[in-house]
């Protein structure tokens, strides 16, 4: 089921709702940032969701490996013992697809701008395998040394072309700090496999972001079809989550009021 959304108001507070005070009935959101971002990347998006009533929680992402950052995520997942629904951007939907499995309480996931890779394909192949991401030719690799002693290598944006490769439809100066702050990405974690994909059991929506410079939209198309998600397509760049914080959290809610019945 396919929205097209190219403007949403934010949907109002429900009545008694008040700012970081969960109502009840409501399930916790746990959003997970993805590649070049940070947890205040879902600032905007968690405003709103605690004004509606929703407790949040912005999960750290190590971006390390799709196995080791969904272990890690699930530890938060698992403590928070409750229904959740649990929200991955970017990267952070791979790591999502792999973080749900056999939790049965997480009741719906939410992918934004996201990958959702069946069993063996990697970000990085699903990437170049649809024509539309400038991403490689702004990257910048930075050597890196585990406490182990094991070497790789990090991937960064290069902040001068921040701006209109990730967040394109943010103010400079917002691109500019995100730019300061992003958290690099370690290039074996875009080349790891994926071991499981929650999306085959577990119902899914998809935020599309058809000016994503990152996914090209026909790579978010075809995996948000597969998975057979409800899709809100939005005309937005690679951070939706600044850019439309109201279009991510009407997503969000909708899957919030499916799983309450």
């Amino acid at each position: 089921m396919t929205e097209n959304t190219s403007t949403a108001a934010a949907t109002p507070r429900p009545e008694g709702a008040a700012n970081g005070h969960a109502v009840g009935s409501k399930p916790t959101v746990v959003l997970v940032h993805g590649a070049f971002a940070e947890s205040g990347s879902w600032d905007g998006v968690i405003t709103l969701l605690q004004d509606r009533g929703y407790p949040v929680v912005a999960a750290g992402n190590p971006l390390r490996s799709p196995a080791s950052d969904a272990a890690a995520v699930r530890s938060l997942v698992d403590h928070v013992a409750r229904p959740v629904v649990l929200v991955g951007h970017s990267y952070g939907g791979s790591v999502i697809s792999q973080a749900a499995v056999g939790a049965e309480h997480v009741k719906a996931l939410v992918y934004v701008g996201a990958f959702l890779p069946e069993v063996g394909e990697s970000a990085l192949e699903l990437t170049g395998r649809f024509p539309g991401s400038t991403l490689p030719g702004a990257l910048d690799p930075v050597h890196s040394t585990g406490t182990d002693g094991s070497t790789g290598t990090d991937l960064y944006i290069r902040a001068d072309a921040y701006h209109h490769q990730f967040a394109a439809d943010v103010p400079a100066d917002v691109a500019a700090r995100m730019a300061a702050t992003q958290r690099p990405i370690a290039q074996a974690a875009l080349e790891e496999a994926a071991t499981a994909a929650a999306w085959k059991t577990v119902p899914s929506w998809d935020v599309v972001t058809t000016e994503d410079l990152n996914i090209p939209v026909a790579a978010q198309r075809f995996m948000a079809e597969r998975a057979g998600a409800h899709v809100t397509e939005v005309a937005a760049s690679h951070a939706v989550a600044a850019s439309r914080p109201d279009v991510v959290a009407d997503v969000i809610e909708q899957a919030a009021r499916h799983i309450a019945g």
